[in-house]
């Protein structure tokens, strides 16, 4: 429940214009709100959108769910949680695991392991990732727990507003220390999974738009830093191959490893705006051990890149 205490300045103002206005609800969520018990009230009494607001009134708005989602199956599954509140979750997802149900996977996922979470605590719980990881990507998600979260996060993730940056282990060895990768890409003819870059005039073309770091080059392989400003499917695994460098393992951009099971690329960190508070929030996630690994197994001893990234080097 949202309580908001209306000030000197918002008298006179009627709810839905705090609501449209001040909180940016949109006109889904405001028809939400109207056909709930108790939804909208001010002091404690349901009121409706059009109430005229005093100083001192106190208006709540639900937010809440009430009922949980029945598509998904609350299953007992390891799940790292770096971040929670009453608002959002953050947690650091393996390789092999979900993000959502799909074929073949309706009871392994991050959506089925935070459905029993909360389904233990007696929390009525609707998935809503901001964000999503292919099945084979480790490290962030930002997950909204109700609605108003999510559509605010939404708008900020529409606004540039949440900055997500990747590691990733490149074949080969990059030249340039840095760089923008700006293309198209679309879905392919033959796949409805791969995608490929196109030319901008191409009937489904999506702009993409990558900037990435490289923090460290050796034994003809490259560890990058990525931030993807745009947020299209497979947007890190195509540009790094469309550079010639694709990401290690990546069997469907690249080739399979002998190193590491599965392409190597992790979420290692979230910056975004709190969703109610408006903090700024910052999350990082630590290597999982195959990346790790094969960091150690490439480059084999300290470099400065270590300490600021989080990657712990056992040599």
């Amino acid at each position: 429940m949202m309580q908001i205490v209306i000030t000197k300045e918002q008298a006179g103002l009627c709810v839905r214009q705090i609501l449209k206005q001040q909180l940016t609800l949109s006109t889904k969520m405001l028809k939400y709100l109207k056909y709930q018990n108790n939804g909208i009230t001010v002091n404690g009494e349901h009121c409706t959108v059009r109430y005229v607001l005093r100083e001192g009134d106190v208006l709540e708005i639900m937010t809440e769910d009430r009922e949980a989602s029945e598509a998904i199956i609350p299953i007992d599954l390891p799940l790292e949680i770096l971040y929670e509140d009453d608002d959002i979750v953050v947690p650091s997802k393996s390789a092999e695991m979900p993000t959502h149900p799909s074929h073949d996977h309706y009871r392994d996922t991050v959506a089925n392991a935070l459905a029993y979470r909360y389904a233990r605590q007696g929390i009525p719980f609707v998935f809503r990732p901001i964000n999503r990881l292919d099945r084979n990507t480790s490290g962030l998600l930002l997950v909204a727990r109700n609605k108003y979260a999510a559509g605010r996060l939404t708008q900020a993730m529409q606004a540039g507003k949440i900055q997500k940056t990747y590691l990733a282990m490149l074949e080969g060895e990059m030249t340039q220390t840095s760089g923008i990768i700006d293309t198209c890409l679309h879905r392919t003819a033959a796949s409805i999974i791969v995608r490929e870059v196109c030319s901008p005039d191409t009937p489904d073309a999506d702009n993409a738009l990558t900037e990435y770091t490289v923090l460290s080059v050796k034994n003809g392989y490259t560890l990058v830093k990525a931030h993807p400003i745009t947020g299209r499917t497979h947007q890190l695994r195509v540009h790094f191959a469309s550079l010639g460098h694709p990401i290690v393992g990546d069997d469907l951009y690249g080739t399979p490893s002998p190193h590491i099971p599965r392409h190597a690329l992790h979420a290692s960190e979230l910056i975004f705006p709190h969703p109610v508070t408006g903090a700024a929030m910052t999350v990082h996630a630590s290597l999982p051990t195959d990346m790790q690994r094969l960091i150690d197994r490439i480059f084999g001893r300290k470099e400065p890149y270590i300490e600021k990234y989080g990657i712990e080097n056992q040599a």
